[in-house]
């Protein structure tokens, strides 16, 4: 079923396994019929850990999203919730109960709190009369979800709120939990790099929580030669930007959810002849993106324009392998045909699918408000008129673009200058207000306060420096067969990739000034390994690092370091973990909010 997780470096199929064994000892301990109440924002990652398949095994017979008022009926013995620890799902599921307490009916009440209990959603249920209602009150240590055969996800949609607006170093002591559990499964990492406030505090929790477990660690040679935890904040431009290769378009567009996307139905419709349009499918189509799928996995992390030739490249491929159908004349030449069909058929079933996403993504990508927001975005990364207000976004504003649109591009423009001059800062806000409505005011001071939109602090701006020392803005980019990391935004190399490569080779001592201009520490740390599992590295083996970005990760930045893994030279082997999975949209969503009119 997850074959995709133990075809890298790394197998990522161990983690999940001990995630469903987990999964499995809690089903056990509530004996008898189950039905499981579900926290909505759980299903989709729950989904890549376990199948319906596995729950009926179980004896899960029923399953409902935890919603007000009454349980559906469900003749089982168990009703077991599934919830994040927050409080007003408490006061949800506290209605549940009493509602089931009326009706008098035998059943046992049981809650599983995923990543971690809550003394605070305990007291709540307290407070309502139905703690002790529960028979077990569990937690599921949920951290860190695989996503592919590199990539892993806490899928947790407010870290970076949490961390730079509200202060709540929850998630990341999640993050400290979550490494802690994946060195108990692939050993002690023996270099720990960092660059941010929120690095160095994961960093801190981790050393702290090894001192109190010392003696107790896994005799287990350890896969991962380093760990690179870098904070979004270090690098506010990249999420802003709009991606450019295939995968990161598909999010921009349609936006991928768990591994999921749900595209327009009508350009997936086989329509046969002489049928006309009629009974179009009005559901989306819901696919699943994943490195499963070999097609997907060969032109994911390219270039969008790069992707055009390959499909046509791969159709001819699957149209000669059917015409081979003519040649069989034997028994053992038509056997042999017959027994690839499967996976010819599979292979143009794919296909099929990725030239229907190419061309609904190829309509927008050719239209001409993408490409003029696109010009913009690439005057702001090479410093071209940064320091006033730009006409393009005058105009959208005028249009009334949506909000989120305006948002990025004026974010862009503030970080790539260092911060706005305080009239052209003033202009923007009395512009966005009066356009879209003066309950967007809190969403600018989040916007200021994570240091997206600011006013110039000083008459420096560092980021020409940056720019040029990085190298993060290239000329010469080839798409088709790029050379550098810069061609998953088409010229602008991500500054916290740049950061991993050069953290290789040269290594950070050669970039210390610019590293100072960054916000945050920099740091190192060794781990003691126990003695006699250090590491005998093979001549010309790869050393593999695992890059942990603290606030969310864009699908550009993964390509960008799949790019470095698969480099002939490269000498290094990334694996990609994150707190959230982002788009530029989604970012500035989360930062998002309304000043609600008092009531009269």
């Amino acid at each position: 079923m997850a074959a995709h997780l133990s075809y890298g470096r790394v197998n990522l199929n161990i983690l999940r396994e001990a995630a469903r064994k987990e999964l499995r000892e809690f089903l056990d301990k509530c004996a008898g019929s189950k039905a499981i109440v579900w926290d909505e924002y759980l299903t989709g990652p729950f989904g890549l850990i376990a199948q319906y398949s596995l729950l009926k095994e179980h004896e899960v017979e029923k399953m409902f999203t935890l919603k007000a008022g009454r349980l559906p009926a469900a003749d089982v013995k168990n009703i077991i919730f599934f919830v994040r620890p927050r409080l007003e799902l408490m006061d949800i599921i506290a209605e549940n109960v009493i509602g089931e307490d009326k009706q008098r009916s035998q059943r046992d009440f049981h809650i599983l709190f995923v990543p971690r209990r809550s003394l605070l959603c305990e007291q709540r249920l307290k407070e309502q009369g139905v703690l002790g209602s529960f028979i077990n009150i569990d937690e599921y240590i949920l951290d860190l979800i695989p996503y592919d055969g590199d990539l892993l996800s806490m899928e947790s949609e407010s870290a970076f709120r949490e961390c730079y607006l509200e202060n709540d170093q929850t998630s990341l002591y999640h993050t400290a939990k979550g490494l802690m559990t994946l060195q108990a499964l692939y050993g002690t990492i023996p270099q720990i790099f960092g660059k941010g406030e929120c690095a160095r505090h994961v960093a801190n929790m981790m050393l702290r929580m090894k001192r109190e477990f010392a003696g107790s660690q896994n005799q287990i040679l350890p896969v991962f030669d380093s760990l690179l935890l870098l904070d979004r904040n270090v690098d506010l431009l990249t999420p802003l930007a709009t991606q450019l290769t295939y995968e990161g378009l598909i999010d921009e567009v349609y936006s991928i959810t768990n591994g999921y996307v749900k595209l327009p139905p009508e350009k997936f419709t086989q329509k046969k002849q002489g049928e006309g349009g009629k009974d179009l499918p009005t559901e989306p189509k819901k696919l699943q993106l994943n490195s499963a799928e070999e097609l997907y996995a060969e032109i994911r992390d390219k270039n969008f324009n790069a992707v055009g030739s390959v499909l046509s490249k791969k159709a001819k491929i699957i149209s000669a392998a059917f015409e081979e159908r003519h040649n069989a004349k034997t028994v053992g030449e038509i056997k042999q045909f017959v027994s690839q069909l499967p996976h010819m058929q599979a292979a143009r079933s794919s296909l099929a699918n990725h030239t229907s996403i190419a061309e609904l993504i190829k309509d927008i990508t050719t239209s001409e408000s993408f490409f003029d927001n696109l010009t913009v975005e690439q005057e702001f990364m090479t410093g071209v008129d940064t320091d006033k207000v730009n006409s393009y976004i005058e105009d959208c504003i005028a249009q009334q673009d949506p909000l989120i649109k305006i948002l990025r591009l004026v974010c862009m423009q503030s970080v790539c200058n260092n911060g706005l001059k305080q009239k052209v800062l003033d202009y923007y806000k009395r512009e966005i207000l009066q356009t879209y409505g003066y309950e967007h005011i809190l969403t600018l001071s989040n916007l200021e306060k994570a240091g997206l939109l600011k006013p110039q602090t000083s008459t420096r701006n560092n980021y020409p420096t940056i720019r040029k020392t990085l190298k993060l803005w290239m000329e010469d980019i080839n798409e088709q067969n790029p050379n550098d990391i810069s061609y998953v935004y088409s010229g602008y190399a991500p500054l916290s990739v740049r950061l991993a490569q050069l953290l290789v080779r040269p290594g950070w001592r050669s970039i210390e000034e610019v590293l100072k201009m960054l916000p945050g520490p920099h740091f190192e740390e060794r781990q003691q390994l126990p003695s006699g599992l250090h590491k005998k590295r093979q001549q010309g083996e790869n050393r593999t690092t695992l890059v942990f970005f603290l606030g969310g990760v864009t699908y550009a930045e993964i390509a960008a370091l799949r790019f470095l893994s698969q480099m002939e030279d490269g000498g290094t082997e990334y694996v990609i973990a994150t707190t959230k999975l982002i788009n530029g949209t989604c970012w500035i969503k989360s930062l998002m909010d309304k000043l609600e009119a008092p009531p009269f």
